[in-house]
């Protein structure tokens, strides 16, 4: 009952209700891909999971319309980053939010397009909003390893934050942070690397992965995210 109840909280909250729904997606990417990899494209299993996964993406599509706003409150929330004290995060964490802002847009225009709402060219749009992620993406590896780093030094290093060395309870809440730093960068790097197979042919392995492969990179990137939501980290993928 106690597990049923979380779930329940957890589809309650569209945040939680979107990172399930994305796990339960990729899930079924990777594994319809693995039946129609073993069967030779023969499973009816594997394309039907195929296709409830392509129906959960939509969906996650349809709901992101409504994201813009919550978007541009955080972004305005953040600023220029004028509290933050190192320079380059400051700027990383700027840009960051303004490569999320313009996405939703981005995909908007290319959903209508799809949906033949507006008379637009889709596939352009779609290589916006997928290179807009990626630019994400990496903006968000390059945060978590500045960020590791200077963690590692205050670890190692009398100076700074601390009055001589840490102790050992400053000790386990910086590893803590950096726990989740690596763990927001493994799930980047995941995501990353299904971004870059979603951009036009021809650009590094574009367009190269089996469904299965893809569904393996969403499903680690979504379980990190559950993960570090379980234990009070602050995840988001798009």
């Amino acid at each position: 009952m106690a597990a049923m109840s979380v779930l329940v909280s957890a589809l309650e909250s569209y945040r939680e209700r979107d990172r399930l729904i994305r796990t339960l997606g990729y899930g079924c990417q990777l594994v319809g891909g693995v039946l129609l990899e073993e069967s030779h494209a023969k499973s009816e299993v594997g394309k039907s999971l195929l296709v409830f996964s392509e129906q959960l993406s939509h969906c996650r599509t349809v709901l992101r319309l409504f994201d813009d706003l919550s978007m541009l409150a955080y972004t305005k929330q953040y600023g220029l980053g004028t509290k933050e004290e190192d320079a380059i995060l400051r700027w990383m964490f700027v840009f960051n939010n303004l490569a999320d802002q313009l996405y939703y847009p981005c995909e908007h225009i290319a959903w209508a397009a799809d949906a033949k709402i507006i008379r637009a060219n889709s596939a352009k749009w779609w290589t916006f909003s997928t290179s807009l992620w990626g630019i994400s993406l990496l903006l968000g590896i390059g945060r978590s390893l500045r960020i590791v780093l200077k963690l590692r030094r205050v670890l190692r290093s009398p100076e700074g934050k601390f009055i001589g060395q840490p102790s050992n309870r400053d000790r386990k809440v910086i590893q803590a942070q950096m726990k989740s730093e690596v763990l927001n960068l493994l799930s980047n790097l995941a995501d990353l690397s299904n971004a870059i197979h979603w951009m036009p042919p021809g650009f590094l392995w574009a367009g190269r992965f089996p469904p299965w492969l893809v569904g393996l990179m969403g499903t680690i990137s979504s379980l990190i995210g559950l993960y570090r939501v379980c234990v009070g980290g602050n995840a988001g993928s798009l």
